[in-house]
């Protein structure tokens, strides 16, 4: 028996539509995550992007868990004195929701060249609309 690895040639990729309402923001995003790197199918090889596009609406409706919404610190540091911006998760998602989920599947993914394009085919949406229509994605409803 042999072992067969994949090309870049022989990527087949697919659409999927996540509906994030209602959904705890750590379950969905390990979801995502798995969906954008590949792991989930049969012939996923880790030097490889083999991974699938991931179409999330309703990111504003996420649900949280726990006191995070006070608790939880988004930090931001631009290199010079006194420049270190800190806001909490409350705030953050009313300013940006889509940012929320797309810090927290970043987090989850490979922190190398197959990561930053991994993130690349995942498109949030703040509402229930979306301009891939035409790309007909698979729906997932998570439980």
């Amino acid at each position: 028996m042999e072992t067969t690895f994949i090309t870049k040639k022989d990527v087949k990729r697919r659409y999927y539509l996540i509906d994030a309402e209602g959904k705890v923001l750590g379950r969905l995003a390990t979801y995502i995550a798995t969906l954008l790197s590949g792991s989930r199918k049969v012939d996923y090889t880790p030097h490889v992007d083999n991974g699938d596009f991931v179409i999330v609406v309703n990111a504003a409706k996420i649900s949280i868990t726990g006191s995070k919404l006070k608790d939880k610190l988004y930090t931001h540091y631009s290199g010079y004195p006194g420049g270190l911006k800190v806001k909490n998760l409350e705030t953050v998602l009313k300013t940006k929701p889509c940012e929320v989920l797309r810090h927290a599947v970043k987090g989850m993914l490979p922190k190398n060249r197959l990561g930053s394009r991994m993130i690349t085919r995942l498109k949030i949406y703040a509402g229930s609309e979306h301009p891939h229509q035409a790309q007909n994605p698979e729906k997932i409803d998570l439980k």
